[in-house]
């Protein structure tokens, strides 16, 4: 078996959980990586030692040696990161989410997407979390047609970052895009429709207000209600708080139909669950028929080795492991420049909607 070689453009927090679960793949190795931040840089050399460090974009994307590429930086850089990748050498890509941060920013995406020679991936961890999976794969058997989806994530605030980028809209898009932009292309992808109007109600409550950066206080939100209608008729609800750590589950999600509902139960990262609590809640499906009455739960656990490698409960390994396969053997990508682009101009309209109080945002 040919071992798959990647290049990886940036590798601070999320970076380091791309490196670790590369290393659990078969027949794919981390060669090169290019990360400006000493301290990070020396992180993600001690967990793939025999990779290269660069010291340039320029000069990883000099090397005849890859097979494919990851991009992991900071939001505000994906799209001048792909510009550059485009045009020295535009291998199969890995693009982390957002897709971009700006909305005059598409217009450079979409000309590069035409011409580029290889697949591009976006970044969508949440579709490949198990019990999502299990969740998309039973929802319109369970409902017979969705026409009702929630999705709540109470969670922790935003960590620490390089720099303290993410604690600042100009730089993450806003958190309706930075952190919900994987909901709402959730959305897209259950109810398999696109978006008519979006209604946001959004703010920074209890987050961040006591930090000073430079002398600015950040004003990245952390919590919202978003309500979606789309175009064949169903309604999608995304309930966000980042001050609600303390929960059992940190997403649930739930469809309802005609025949019935269904709930994805998702915890929060293992490495932050009380030890005094004892194991880890462990991810849950339940189906709700209408007739006969009577919930059906299934727990969905995953491998304990896979759990460890990140924070995404599993769904990094296994998106890593369909991108792998995608570079061996050809194909498209499960989640396209499209897909990201709506993600983000869905979280755009939300956070719009919300600043503005305009209420309603139309596509």
């Amino acid at each position: 078996m040919k071992i798959i070689n990647y290049g990886i453009i940036g590798c601070g927090m999320m970076g380091q959980e791309h490196l670790r679960n590369i290393a659990l793949l078969d027949g794919a190795r981390v060669a090169a990586i290019f990360e400006p931040d000493t301290i990070m840089a020396n992180a993600a050399k001690a967990i793939v030692p025999n990779a290269t460090l660069e010291m340039s974009i320029e000069a990883l994307l000099a090397r005849d040696d890859l097979d494919c590429l990851l991009v992991a930086s900071p939001n505000h850089c994906h799209v001048d990161a792909l510009e550059q990748i485009a045009e020295l050498n535009p291998l199969p890509l890995l693009l982390e989410k957002p897709l971009y941060t700006d909305p005059v920013d598409i217009a450079r995406v979409d000309a590069i997407s035409a011409a580029y020679p290889a697949p591009i991936w976006v970044a969508m961890e949440y579709r490949y979390m198990p019990p999502i999976q299990v969740f998309t794969h039973e929802v319109q058997r369970a409902t017979g047609g969705v026409k009702m989806l929630t999705i709540r994530e109470h969670r922790f605030p935003f960590l620490s970052k390089v720099g303290d980028w993410n604690r600042f809209n100009r730089n993450t898009g806003g958190t309706l895009v930075e952190k919900c932009c994987h909901f709402f292309d959730l959305m897209r992808l259950i109810l398999g429709s696109d978006p008519i109007q979006v209604t946001a109600s959004a703010g920074q409550s209890v987050n961040h207000l006591d930090e000073t950066y430079a002398g600015e206080v950040p004003d990245i939100w952390d919590s919202a209600y978003v309500i979606v209608d789309f175009a064949n008729g169903a309604r999608g609800m995304l309930e966000l708080c980042m001050y609600a750590e303390g929960s059992r589950y940190q997403e649930e999600i739930t469809a309802v139909g005609p025949n019935g509902k269904i709930e994805a139960l998702v915890p929060g990262p293992g490495r932050f669950w009380p030890t005094h609590l004892g194991a880890p809640p462990v991810p849950q499906v339940i189906v709700s028929p209408r007739n006969p009455k009577g919930p059906q739960a299934v727990d969905i656990p995953v491998d304990p080795r896979i759990l460890e490698a990140g924070d995404h409960n599993g769904s990094t390994f296994y998106q890593h492991a369909r991108f792998l396969d995608l570079v061996r053997n050809g194909g498209v990508p499960e989640v396209s420049i499209s897909d990201g682009a709506w993600a983000v101009r869905m979280g755009l309209a939300a956070q719009n909607a919300a600043s503005s109080h305009t209420v309603i945002a139309r596509f």
